[in-house]
């Protein structure tokens, strides 16, 4: 889905953003127990209410494991569990379910499918990948919540490293999201080093891997906050960026934006991956695939698909 997009008044952005208060992550933001505490408890009822459909968004002894598949919103409230399993096994922070109901909404208005500009897109990204010299998949909360298996399957057909980069950075909520992609499969994670930077980034997002992100060309940073999404491209790197919002800073700064949701986007990517592969592209076709993508031309096909409700 969309995160948060600090500093700007744009929806969209990244997840990861600060519970309240200044953007440094440390004292002027609240902190996630602080948050919960702050939270009434509501009962099942209480919790069907307050969310506006007809599956309670707390856990109960009579809710299923899962949404029934002929249920209407089932694979978005399927998609909500994930975020809400994420937030309980300390993957997720509580801002992340907030950029989860942005990202639906904008989700509704594409009509909850991979419109053809994004699967072109996303073959573009799968080309611009495989061309890559060193390509790094950054990973935050909501991905890691998402799509983890998914993510670590697209590491492994393109080549890229995993890393981890989150704006509410603690050790404890990096090792648990870097054990959490090796559970699903991951034998490497990156970002627990912190040797590096991303200059102009003032919050935590900016600390990364001097041999992951810092080193990387090529940089897929799905549900991003602008800022790191702008200096990344300051740094000279290709960034694939995916976001539900075609408005937003960080698709309005990737070489190539996908307006998608996350869990088509990553797997449609990886398709394309495959595809090209085993049909023998060379690497003259893959740059011909990049060079024929037109970002802006995306953008405003997402953005007539919202207007006008094309899907209806």
């Amino acid at each position: 889905m969309s995160d948060e997009d600090h500093g700007s008044a744009q929806p969209g952005g990244d997840g990861d953003g600060p519970a309240t208060g200044g953007s440094d992550g440390e004292g002027t933001a609240a902190s996630q127990s602080a948050v919960e505490d702050a939270i009434p408890d509501l009962d099942a009822d209480d919790a069907i209410e307050a969310d506006g459909n007809d599956e309670p968004t707390d856990a109960t002894d009579d809710e299923p494991e899962h949404t029934p598949d002929d249920h209407p919103r089932s694979e978005d409230l399927e998609t909500r569990h994930r975020i809400e399993a994420g937030v309980e096994k300390g993957i997720t922070h509580l801002q992340g379910m907030h950029a989860e109901g942005r990202g639906t909404a904008f989700d509704y208005l594409l009509g909850e499918e991979t419109i053809p500009s994004a699967d072109e897109a996303a073959r573009a990204a799968a080309a611009q990948l495989l061309l890559a010299e060193h390509a790094v998949l950054s990973v935050n909360g909501n991905v890691a919540a998402l799509v983890p298996e998914e993510y670590v399957e697209l590491a492994d057909v393109v080549d890229a490293d995993l890393e981890v980069n989150l704006f509410n950075r603690t050790e404890e909520r990096m090792e648990t999201i870097a054990e959490h992609l090796r559970e699903h499969g991951a034998d490497e994670v990156k970002g627990l080093e912190g040797d590096g930077e991303v200059p102009e980034v003032g919050h935590y997002r900016g600390i990364v891997d001097a041999d992951g992100i810092e080193d990387a060309d090529v940089v897929l940073v799905p549900l991003e906050d602008g800022d790191r999404a702008e200096a990344l491209g300051k740094m000279g790197k290709t960034e694939i960026v995916i976001d539900l919002n075609p408005l937003s800073r960080s698709p309005q700064t990737a070489t190539i934006p996908i307006v998608d949701n996350v869990v088509r986007a990553i797997p449609t990517i990886t398709e394309h991956a495959r595809k090209l592969r085993a049909d023998g592209a060379t690497r003259e076709d893959l740059e011909a695939i990049v060079d024929s993508f037109d970002a802006q031309d995306h953008l405003w096909a997402a953005e007539e698909q919202i207007r006008t409700a094309a899907w209806e």
